[in-house]
């Protein structure tokens, strides 16, 4: 019995470690917006990148040797979507809730295979047509919207901008990746999406550096080694895990973030819960094959 036992935690630990980065995720959207407390944010974007880059550097050291012109671009590249993507997130967290933050900013979901055949003509599954239209409809419930006005408040607007960022992340990522060492270009993503984020801080007026808060100096340290844990953690889970099984795991995040919201005190209301369900259950769908679709 403890043999059987033995075999089955091994056979499903992958699932298990992006079940629990899928946790620890889901709790960064609350713990981000406790950390706006002390600290302007593009500002607190750029720290907490930064806090992330050197979990990383530490961990990954020995790979860090002979940078390419490539991999430096690619860094640049991604780094300055992921500024933009977390950088516009935060700001949203300003005016909006966690929660609805998390089910916004899973719609980079659907939002990827489309992009990519605006981008790239590569044509969608069906599939992720449907994915498409199950997050539209809850992106106009969980906003308060219906399908005749569409109006979004500010929050709402930029933290759909950062979703679409997000995505054009994952596409650049996946275009680098038979072409550079992805541990390399993942400290080079971070140190730039740090420094993107220190240079626009005083375009956005953002002038003054946080006061010195341990609860800040705790919040960044816990978000950048959460960060650097998920990158090692996905990196050796996904190449066990098929990628539809994975992006059902993820779609969790949001549910997680909510839950976590809920304990802090966050209330959306039914009809909002109900259109974030809808973006949970797009994300599902816009990943999921069923076998009588498929080309025989």
């Amino acid at each position: 019995m403890s043999t059987f036992s033995a075999h089955f935690q091994h056979a499903k630990a992958p699932q298990l470690a992006l079940i629990l980065i899928t946790i620890i995720w889901g709790g960064s959207f609350i713990t981000v917006q406790y950390g706006l407390n002390f600290s302007s944010p593009i500002l607190f974007v750029g720290f907490r990148f930064a806090a992330a880059a050197i979990a990383v550097m530490l961990i990954s050291m020995r790979h860090l040797q002979g940078f390419s012109l490539k991999e430096i671009g690619a860094g640049a590249c991604i780094g300055a979507l992921i500024a933009i993507g977390y950088g516009t997130q935060t700001i949203g967290l300003q005016t909006i809730s966690s929660s609805e933050s998390a089910f916004l900013t899973a719609l980079y979901v659907p939002l990827v295979p489309i992009l990519l055949w605006i981008l790239f003509r590569k044509k969608p599954h069906f599939m992720t047509w449907m994915g498409a239209l199950f997050a539209f409809v809850g992106l106009l419930l969980l906003t308060g919207n219906s399908f005749a006005a569409i109006q979004l408040n500010f929050g709402q607007a930029i933290t759909l901008l950062g979703s679409i960022a997000i995505a054009l992340e994952i596409i650049f990522i996946s275009y680098f990746a038979a072409q550079v060492n992805l541990q390399r270009v993942t400290v080079l993503q971070l140190i730039f999406a740090a420094l993107f984020c220190f240079l626009l801080a005083p375009i956005f007026g953002e002038r003054a550096l946080p006061r010195f808060e341990w609860q800040l100096i705790l919040v960044l340290l816990g978000l950048g080694i959460a960060s650097a844990c998920i990158q090692l953690v996905m990196n050796w889970a996904q190449r066990q895990v098929d990628p539809s099984q994975a992006a059902i795991i993820y779609a969790a995040e949001p549910v997680w973030a909510a839950l976590f919201g809920r304990i802090a005190g966050e209330r959306l209301a039914a009809l909002a819960l109900f259109g974030g369900l809808c973006v949970v259950i797009g994300v599902i769908l816009s990943e999921w094959r069923p076998k009588f679709l498929q080309k025989k």
